[in-house]
């Protein structure tokens, strides 16, 4: 278990990560982490973009969708983002978002922005799962794998994270036996997060992107860690409908309704531990399988999912 200082530290480093540098002109600059994938992690790149179209809107208009494109992969560098005010109406406000690495254009994202308004009021049910207490880790899972654990998931794989996840179905990440496509984790940043209702939802942006692809896989017996697939997010799309607290646990359902054509199509729910819907999450992304014998290098490897 982390210790508190350090729990404390590594949530300072998320939400510093969200900080943006105006650059005038609509245009903001953030940095870049390396949690030891090739390219810049999704999730971070979805955090900051809505970050950048929230700081071109008040406050009275909270986000209530978010639809991205990953067009390149990103380096570990610094992004900038420009923000495009497309639409300010009386209820709802629209913002377009480009990221960009020098000349290129590495994402694209939409999002639209709405007043507090009053209307009916209905939710999928929470799925009865088992809580967050007594479960291990995905840390915890990664490190139990001793020499088993591939090399180039060494250095940055075992090291804590200011987002803690743990799944609720016990699988080998090495070699899991095919099954549903239906999964779920619990989530939460390890330590308290300023009462910044953006904050909150920049990083659940940032951790939507963790383990969503993963659904696509697991009818298929696949993961991340086997080298035998090479993954890629092509969109995003999220919708926010509650308030929540990034620093509270969270539970994410995920499931894949459909693969073809080297792509998998998945989605999310995201529920309060209470039970109340808090977000949505769709996201296609490119899977490629490699022919046995062929495994991936560390230069290609995906996160550590």
């Amino acid at each position: 278990m982390t210790d508190p200082a350090t729990a404390a530290r590594l949530v300072d480093d998320l939400v510093e990560l969200m900080h943006l540098e105006p650059l005038g002109d609509d245009r903001f600059l953030a940095q870049s982490e390396d949690i030891g994938t090739p390219a810049v992690y999704g999730g971070q790149v979805l955090g900051q973009s809505l970050m950048a179209a929230c700081r071109t809107v008040g406050a009275d208009r909270p986000v209530h969708s978010m639809h991205a494109y990953f067009l390149l992969p990103g380096e570990h560098a610094p992004i900038e983002y420009a923000v495009d005010r497309v639409r300010d109406g009386r209820n709802f406000t629209a913002r377009h978002v480009v990221a960009r690495q020098g000349e290129r254009i590495i994402f694209e994202m939409s999002a639209s922005f709405q007043t507090v308004d009053k209307g009916i009021e209905h939710q999928l049910a929470m799925p009865e799962l088992d809580g967050p207490d007594g479960l291990p880790s995905e840390l915890d899972q990664r490190i139990a794998l001793g020499d088993r654990l591939p090399e180039y998931f060494r250095a940055k794989g075992l090291v804590p994270h200011g987002i803690e996840y743990r799944r609720v179905e016990p699988d080998d990440p090495l070699d899991p036996a095919p099954r549903s496509s239906e999964s779920a984790l619990w989530m939460r940043a390890i330590a308290p997060l300023p009462d910044d209702p953006l904050v909150h939802r920049a990083l659940l942006a940032y951790a939507s992107d963790h383990g969503l692809l993963r659904a696509a896989m697991l009818p298929h017996g696949l993961s991340f860690m086997s080298g035998q697939v090479r993954p890629a997010s092509l969109d995003h799309a999220m919708w926010f409908h509650r308030d929540f607290r990034m620093d509270e646990w969270l539970l994410y359902v995920l499931d894949s309704p459909s693969a073809g054509g080297a792509r998998g199509f998945c989605r999310g729910s995201v529920f309060t531990r209470d039970g109340r819907l808090v977000a949505s999450t769709a996201q296609e992304g490119m899977l490629r399988i490699l022919p046995k014998g062929s495994l991936l290098s560390s230069a290609g490897r995906a996160a550590p999912i």
